[in-house]
């Protein structure tokens, strides 16, 4: 059966080809045979010209095959001017059969390009005649005033009869294609303003006749140059698919009638194949994962590089979420099948995060949906997940706090806002403050102190998270620099998402970070969670391990609350665990809490790791983490998070305290948002 289709539409289109030729001869025939008068043979060598050039029509960028632009209007425009309507539409259907032909339209396209064309020459002869034009005598001022009147009404004659068309066949892209009118409006009018200099010069000498065709071949150079850069702006070079831009283009032209639904893929590890076999091989499995999602997904979908490993399908018939988990399903099957690389097979997979567009949300909203269920995807460990109506009813409230966040993030510290605190990280056999925490705070001009819970929750989901990361690792190293030179070195933990993680580039700017501020890497502790290396383990332990072999030390943080492997925790180049609070606060009163944190501690020295108790807010607490052999402590019991000029004089004036030793504890600091 599918051998036979493309014989099928052979024989189609050469029924086409003989009807709509024969149609247009016929009906030429009969204008040219009404014709009052005998025509010259400048007519009939501008007439050859036009039919000759047709055979290669240009195509305007990003528009449909039957919305093209004829090179044969430069002369049958001519030709109108200077012997009236009928001569110039019977040259103007032949014209317009030959380019038929030559695109392969249907016989429906091509009757409709033909009545656009036919309804334009009328206007303008009409013009031309009104205006009394002389164009083979001397012609003067006016006279280039009625070409110029003649060339508007040409324009607008054809432009209506297609918006008419347009209308009864409720083909109307909307604002889309009135912007992409420009390309062709210009290279028309540049056209029809070159017949009479064509005309002119074919008048004065049939020895002219060839420079004729200087002027339609420098329009298509034109469009072509047009057409060329529109592809550069909305195509990705490496695997041809369309880019970010062409995917917000076609989510806003939208049908009101229709839903659709945006499914964006990040694939898994991708960076570890990118490594191991090299860019070049890298950006070969890309092509390769294009052409296989092109090959699986309908032609009435449209599939998309976003850029990296990122990938979007924008399925246009989904009636429902069951629908969407259907294709996306469809994509994960076609992903999970081996690339052969370089005679490797190569093995993928893919996070999918799936948004319907239900209503007029714009492309950046609908994406920012698809890259929040995506990132939900990874969190959970699934492949598939979408944007729920729970989300969206959360939406609107994060959303705006994510918007002044971002407002917030390009405005120079202080006037953002953003403050950190430091929480100090006591070692218990000694007493002695090993490093703090740094704790973010967010002063918001309106909703007042926004703690670190509330502001990652929404922050995590989205881009702006990695600003929010940058800026503070960059005001931590700082710090960092400056109790360095202030003679009291301390080392400073800084929590990360598992979005910096899965980006893979938070190595590098660590590293330029701390040779800026010369800061030994041994001073910088990244924590990351349970949550975070669950959602992508191999891209976690790649971008774990370069921190590491940097000298950055990683803390597993919140420790016994996700549901990670002892087989991760054992390969991650880790050097302690975090004791969630939810344990250390109910160790002294619930036996099954203080066994968990006994046996998280055993488990860490196991594995030769520091053990670190969070949310240690008593003396009790103190001493039966001290019993169990736990490392360091961190809560209100020594000190409450302070700002940096705070903890120096805390510093200088705390004392060490052991398990058993009732010191009097300094608690200064003021931020009743802190976990811990």
């Amino acid at each position: 059966m599918d051998a036979a289709r493309p014989r099928t539409d052979d024989r189609r289109h050469r029924r086409t080809v003989i009807v709509s030729t024969a149609s247009a001869v016929v009906a030429a025939l009969a204008l040219l045979l009404g014709s009052p008068a005998a025509l010259p043979a400048a007519f009939w060598a501008t007439a050859l010209l036009a039919v000759v050039v047709d055979a290669r029509p240009y195509a305007v960028p990003g528009r449909r095959a039957s919305a093209v632009i004829l090179p044969s209007i430069c002369f049958t425009f001519a030709v109108a001017l200077a012997w009236g309507a009928a001569p110039a539409i019977a040259v103007q259907l032949v014209a317009v059969a030959v380019a038929g032909a030559r695109m392969r339209q249907s016989l429906r396209r091509t009757v409709h390009l033909g009545l656009q064309h036919v309804a334009a020459l009328a206007a303008a002869a009409g013009v031309a005649g009104l205006g009394r034009l002389r164009i083979d005598s001397s012609p003067d001022l006016w006279d280039a005033m009625v070409i110029c009147v003649a060339a508007i009404a040409w324009i607008t004659a054809r432009h209506a009869v297609a918006g008419l068309v347009r209308g009864l066949t409720s083909d109307n892209r909307g604002p889309a294609r009135r912007r992409r009118s420009h390309a062709d409006l210009l290279a028309s009018a540049a056209l029809l303003l070159l017949g009479p200099v064509v005309l002119v010069a074919t008048l004065v000498s049939p020895a002219l006749l060839p420079l004729a065709l200087l002027a339609p071949h420098a329009v298509h150079r034109m469009v072509r140059w047009a057409g060329e850069s529109e592809r550069a702006t909305r195509f990705d070079p490496l695997t041809g698919l369309p880019n970010r831009r062409a995917l917000q283009t076609a989510i806003a032209e939208r049908p009101a009638d229709r839903r659709r639904a945006l499914l964006l893929l990040d694939l898994d590890r991708f960076r570890t194949v990118n490594d191991a076999l090299g860019h070049a091989a890298g950006d070969r499995l890309l092509s390769r994962v294009a052409d296989r999602l092109t090959g699986v997904v309908p032609a009435h979908d449209l599939v998309v590089r976003l850029g990296g490993d990122e990938f979007a399908v924008l399925a246009t018939r989904v009636e429902d979420p069951a629908a969407a988990r259907r294709i996306a399903q469809h994509l994960t099957e076609a992903l999970s099948r081996p690339f052969p690389l370089d005679g490797t097979p190569v093995e993928l997979s893919a996070s999918i995060g799936i948004a319907l567009q239900s209503g007029r949300r714009d492309g950046s909203t609908l994406l920012r949906e698809a890259e929040s269920a995506m990132y939900e995807a990874k969190q959970r460990g699934d492949q598939v997940a979408v944007h729920g109506p729970e989300a969206a009813k959360l939406t609107p409230d994060r959303l705006s706090l994510v918007a002044d966040l971002r407002t917030a993030l390009r405005r120079e510290p202080p006037d953002d806002g953003i403050v950190l605190y430091y929480q100090p990280q006591i070692a218990i056999a000694t007493g002695e403050v090993v490093g703090v925490e740094a704790l973010l705070r967010w002063r918001h001009p309106r909703r007042g102190t926004i703690g670190p819970e509330e502001l990652l929750r929404a922050a995590e989901p989205t881009p702006v998270m990695r600003l929010l990361t940058a800026r503070v690792l960059e005001e931590v190293v700082e710090q960092l620099a400056a109790w360095r030179d202030g003679g009291a070195p301390l080392r400073a933990a800084v929590n990360v998402s598992a979005r910096d993680l899965h980006a893979g580039d938070i190595a590098d700017r660590v590293g330029a970070l701390l040779d800026r501020y010369g800061v030994p890497a041994d001073l910088l502790q990244l924590e990351i969670t349970e949550s975070a290396l669950m959602a992508d383990p191999h891209r976690v332990l790649e971008t774990t391990t370069r921190l590491s072999r940097m000298g950055v030390a990683i803390s597993l943080d919140d420790f016994g609350t996700g549901y990670s492997s002892l087989q991760h925790l054992r390969r991650l180049p880790l050097s302690e665990v975090k004791i969630d609070r939810s344990f250390v606060l109910g160790m002294a009163g619930d036996s099954g809490d203080a066994a968990i944190v006994r046996s998280v501690v055993g488990l860490a020295e196991a594995l030769g790791l520091r053990a670190v108790a969070e949310g240690v807010e008593d003396e009790v607490t103190w001493r039966l983490l001290a019993a169990a052999g736990c490392h360091t402590a961190q809560g209100w019991f020594h000190a409450r998070p302070m700002p940096a000029a705070d903890l120096r004089e805390w510093l200088a004036r705390y004392r060490p305290v052991r398990p058993g030793i009732r010191g009097e504890i300094d608690s200064v600091g003021t931020s009743p948002t802190s976990s811990n």
